[in-house]
């Protein structure tokens, strides 16, 4: 029998032996995870390349999402422009695709067709042909892409297809690329066909056969900017396949089909994003730059779109890669996705090479993904890392699966021609989440290699860019000015404007707006409606009440007037103002507001919405031809109008809209002019229509919040 205290020495050896087995094996499994989360990633050109990279690019258009930057004051659209633009700045965006304007709705306004008619060609409208120019201007190896939302009605001759006359449709096309050489000097590289919307193989290839015939050889057809249904036909009908350039898909969630591989064609995200513009956009479109061509083999990405310069209120509010909504107090923001389009943009351009998969392309083994570009000259390599988690990378469309990512460390080890580098420059971005401060594209001390090799620790929503490039550069200007609220008493007689200038605030949403010479001399320059038929539509519902919004859809009270005549050739059925109007974009139809509409069978009305449902007040009223005033108050929930500074109407609104924007349009399409468009406060707009009321009224009683 054991003596207690040997039995106490024997215990306690074998529990302090267990302690120990306990601690190195705890040890030992935290070394071996640690080890674990040690990956290699091989970048190595002497396996061959994979797809050339096409660029990553901004659209303007679908629709005039650029429209309030064009009379930003000079300096901060100068710096907006190089935040875009310039290389080795900002963005440094590789490819501008634009709206071929249709004078149809086709998101947040509409864009001028070059031709409203058949018998007319004007390249002076809108202005994408000024934004082409400014890109140009700063970074001539830009690459400039041209598609049609819209088209102008006669195309349709009756029908909603531009491709009645496949002939008629491919010289207007070619005309727009004509247009913007003779007159522009701007060389277009792309265009496409008809965005997300059909296509036909022989219109297509009757636009190939135009574009060689006029000297466009150069011009690439991108199709059909939808998804990737055209693959099937390309493989099957070798002059289609040999029309089309590449094959443009919209939000493909960073997946292709192997049909569309197996077409041969280069494969391009031609619309994608799409998603507010904040760290949680910034990560959408930090994984999808990436990870399309990791999943889905595609070359180019480019977001809608460029810029969001398009009044709060309208769809898709901040969607652009910045935001600028304030051309009358210069202020702007340097949205996240600028700097996370730095990370490729600045370090790369069109033509590098993508490595092979498994070779510099590929997931990361936690989560995330990397991209590996090699010059055409072979003596530059630009690395991209990106470790955006689920929650922090959602975009717009579409859904997005659920997926994990963990911090982790990364064996970079260089292979090839690339095996001496001894050291990579570092530009750092890492999003913040839940109060943490964003680093947005930081220059970080070298990465040494030894041996062609580095570790690098990767943590979480973070954009790592290792290039052997030594520029890049974080633009900066000083801070613009501060916001301000739109300035009222506004006023626009369009005396400053240029023929054929879309008015600047005045944004349509159906129709279309420009600067013409007044049949009567004493108005000068004034406003015109120009559209003389419904366009083949974009949105999916009838439009039929051209209607241009202005201002700030937060307004209440509000006195707006205008000047207008009715043309007697061509001429609109009527013309409206309105004030509180909610809304825009394809639901434009649909908005609410007070409008107060002349009609040309001498009588007037006022109704709560756009398609005079709901008819608040009506009556008889002589429209002669000539130039003639309307006026309209409303305040609280009552609304005056005048017609011709005569006082025709005093009702009682409903409470709803309770804001909106002012606007003003017509009761159909057709001519129409306006001059002289005020907007004011209450205060003032109460005077007016006391000056206004003639004796046969009695007083006027406005619904007054202490009334």
């Amino acid at each position: 029998m054991l003596h207690p205290i040997t039995k106490h020495c024997i215990l306690y050896k074998i529990i302090s032996l267990q302690f120990h087995i306990y601690i190195w094996t705890t040890v030992f499994a935290s070394h071996l995870y640690a080890y674990s989360l040690i990956s290699e990633i091989n970048f190595d050109e002497s396996q061959g390349f994979g797809r050339q990279f096409d660029g990553i690019g901004g659209l303007s258009g679908g629709g005039a999402t650029s429209k309030l930057l064009v009379n930003y004051p000079l300096v901060q659209q100068n710096e907006i422009l190089d935040y875009l633009f310039k290389p080795n700045f900002g963005a440094a965006l590789q490819i501008l695709k634009v709206e071929i304007g249709g004078d149809a709705q086709s998101t947040d306004g509409t864009e001028a067709s070059h031709m409203h008619n058949s018998w007319e060609e004007n390249y002076e409208r809108g202005y994408e042909w000024w934004l082409m120019k400014e890109a140009k201007k700063r970074n001539p190896d830009i690459k400039l892409y041209g598609l049609p939302w819209g088209f102008p009605g006669w195309l349709g001759q009756g029908t909603q297809s531009p491709y009645t006359n496949v002939t008629k449709t491919a010289d207007y096309i070619v005309r727009w690329i004509t247009g913007a050489k003779t007159q522009h000097n701007l060389t277009i590289d792309y265009i496409g066909i008809w965005n997300e919307k059909s296509y036909t193989k022989d219109y297509i290839k009757t636009l190939r056969n135009t574009l060689d015939q006029r000297g466009f050889q150069h011009v690439l057809i991108i199709a059909a900017d939808e998804k990737w249904e055209i693959s099937s036909d390309i493989i099957k009908d070798s002059a289609l396949a040999a029309a089309v350039y590449g094959i443009g898909c919209h939000y493909p969630g960073t997946y292709t089909t192997q049909e569309s591989i197996n077409t041969g064609k280069q494969l391009w995200a031609s619309e994608d994003y799409s998603t507010f513009n904040d760290e949680v956009g910034g990560g959408c479109w930090a994984r999808i730059i990436n990870q399309n061509y990791v999943n889905g083999l595609m070359t180019s990405t480019i977001s809608w779109n460029l810029i969001g310069s398009y009044y709060e209120g309208l769809p898709y509010y901040r969607d652009g890669l910045m935001t600028a909504v304030q051309p009358w107090s210069g202020n702007y923001n340097v949205d996240t996705p600028i700097w996370i389009t730095a990370h490729t943009s600045q370090f790369t351009s069109i033509g590098w090479k993508y490595l092979k998969h498994g070779f510099g392309v590929g997931k990361l083994p936690y989560g995330g993904s990397y991209v590996g570009l090699v010059s055409p000259t072979g003596d530059q390599l630009t690395i991209v890392i990106e470790t955006m988690t689920h929650n922090h990378s959602i975009c717009i469309r579409p859904p997005l699966p659920k997926y994990d990512v963990q911090p982790q460390d990364v064996l970079i080890t260089l292979k090839g021609a690339f095996a001496t580098v001894t050291e990579l420059n570092v530009w750092y971005s890492k999003l913040g989440f839940n109060g943490a401060q964003d680093i947005l594209f930081q220059k970080r001390n070298p990465l040494r290699l030894q041996n062609g090799q580095a570790t690098l620790s990767l943590g979480l929503d973070e954009v790592i860019t290792l290039t052997t490039l030594t520029g890049g550069q974080r633009g900066s200007y000083p801070s613009p000015p501060p916001p301000k609220p739109f300035p009222l008493p506004y006023k626009d007689d369009f005396e400053v404007y240029t023929l054929a200038q879309e008015p600047y605030l005045l944004a349509p949403q159906i129709g279309t707006l420009e600067v013409v010479k007044s049949q009567n001399a004493s108005h000068g320059l004034v406003c015109r409606q120009a559209v003389l038929q419904p366009p083949i539509k974009w949105c999916p519902i009838t439009l039929s009440f051209p209607v241009a919004i202005i201002g700030d859809v937060t307004w209440t009270d509000l006195f707006v007037e205008v000047d207008f005549e009715i043309l007697p050739v061509n001429g609109t059925s009527g013309v409206f103002i309105a004030a509180k109007v909610d809304q825009g974009g394809c639901e434009a139809f649909w908005a609410h507001g007070i409008f107060f509409y002349v009609l040309q069978d001498n009588r007037f009305v006022v109704s709560n919405d756009l398609g005079r449902v709901k008819v608040l007040a009506e009556g008889a009223l002589t429209v002669l031809p000539g130039w003639h005033r309307l006026s309209l108050l409303v305040t609280g929930t009552c609304a005056v109008g005048a017609y011709d500074s005569r006082v025709v109407f005093n009702v009682t609104i409903p409470a709803k809209p309770s804001h909106g924007f002012a606007a003003l349009g017509t009761d159909s399409y057709g001519l129409a002019d306006f001059d002289n468009l005020l907007i004011t406060s209450k205060a003032d707009g109460m005077a007016k229509m006391e000056s206004y009321r003639t004796t046969a009224h009695k007083p006027l009683y406005f619904v007054q919040e202490d009334h």
